[in-house]
């Protein structure tokens, strides 16, 4: 299904809560490109819902000290630079526990993941999370309920990686190269997932 308003979006999760068994959490994926918009829209889904937790997928961004040694600095962003065994692990936790769960985040300004920037409190029964290849990792799909793949024109989203980059440090050549050049691979690569989503968002 196609949903062009955010009301529809917001609606197909509480339907799915509803239908989810009390004693665990519902997972929602927001998956999309570089640029599409999915934080904002997780972001905006979390605050309608009072019993609604974030879990971002970029927490788990290899260090990048881990990152250099493995010659994969330049190639941040693309699917072996994550740690995908500890999202995994993360996702099942969360799913599956009635405790309170720790997980990481991130800040942008050094690109660096922070250890238990995040909690999932025990009473929230619902967890949206954003991230760019959670229908790429068969693993990490599988832990998800429910899905949806955001879509956006082409120019408009690599308007906003520039903008993002030059934001935080990069000149607008640099910003610019990053956009067209790793951050449209990983592109390439995600929308290839598309077809896997129960439902796309195009606002």
């Amino acid at each position: 299904m196609i949903l062009s308003s955010f009301t529809e979006v917001v609606d197909l999760v509480l339907q799915a809560r509803a239908a989810t068994p009390a004693a665990r959490r519902l997972l929602v994926g927001i998956v999309g490109p570089p640029g599409a918009g999915k934080s904002t829209i997780a972001a905006a889904i979390v605050e309608r819902l009072p019993t609604a937790a974030l879990l971002p997928m970029d927490g788990f961004h290899l260090p990048q000290a881990e990152l250099r040694r493995l010659g994969r600095r330049e190639r941040m962003g693309a699917p072996d630079t994550f740690d995908v065994d500890g999202f995994v692990a993360t996702l099942a936790d969360v799913r599956n526990s009635c405790n309170s769960v720790a997980a990481p985040g991130f800040d942008r300004g050094i690109e660096e993941p922070v250890a238990g920037a995040i909690t999932i409190p025990q009473e929230l029964s619902t967890v949206v999370v954003d991230g760019n290849y959670l229908l790429l990792w068969e693993r990490a799909a599988e832990l998800l309920d429910l899905t949806f793949f955001v879509e956006v024109e082409h120019d408009t989203r690599i308007d906003r990686l520039v903008e993002r980059h030059e934001r935080f440090g990069k000149t607008s050549e640099q910003a610019r190269a990053w956009a067209l050049g790793p951050d449209e691979a990983n592109a390439t690569v995600i929308a290839a997932t598309a077809a896997s989503a129960d439902h796309v968002i195009r606002l």
